[in-house]
This record gives C-alpha cells, sequence and structure tokens, in this order.
C-alpha cells in the first residue's frame, strides 16, 4: 500500500489531496474518507492509501494513518 502525506483537507466537505512518496497529487473524495472510519485529518498527517480505478480514472478508495 503506498504512502502519502494529508496536502489538504476541507472538514466541511471531508475531502482534500495528499502527495505521495513521489511526489504525486492525489484527491480523495468524502467517500473514500468515510470508507476509512476517520474522524479527522491534520494537513502533514501521514497516511496509507489505496487506488482503485473508476470507470477508467484512479481514485483514492481509502486512508489509513501511518502516524498521529
Amino acid at each position: 500500500m503506498p504512502q502519502g502525506t494529508i496536502r489538504t483537507f476541507h472538514p466541511s466537505t471531508r475531502t482534500g489531496t495528499l502527495l505521495d512518496d513521489g511526489l504525486v497529487e492525489h484527491p480523495f473524495d468524502a467517500e473514500a474518507f468515510r470508507a476509512s472510519g476517520l474522524q479527522e485529518l491534520r494537513i502533514g498527517q501521514r497516511v496509507r492509501f489505496q487506488i482503485e480505478q473508476d470507470d477508467g480514472e484512479e481514485r483514492v478508495a481509502h486512508l489509513n494513518i501511518v502516524s498521529l
């Protein structure tokens, strides 16, 4: 499972972006946040994430905290 760092997080919409260790930015939606079971995220927080194909496009499907 790849790792990255939370770059942005919007608590009101529960959406944001993460920057993987290869410096590629990946947006995540409220569904991915909800699937993680997390209550909040902080900018700079390390996460593991899973990418899935959705209609030919990659999307973040799940997030796990690496460090608090």
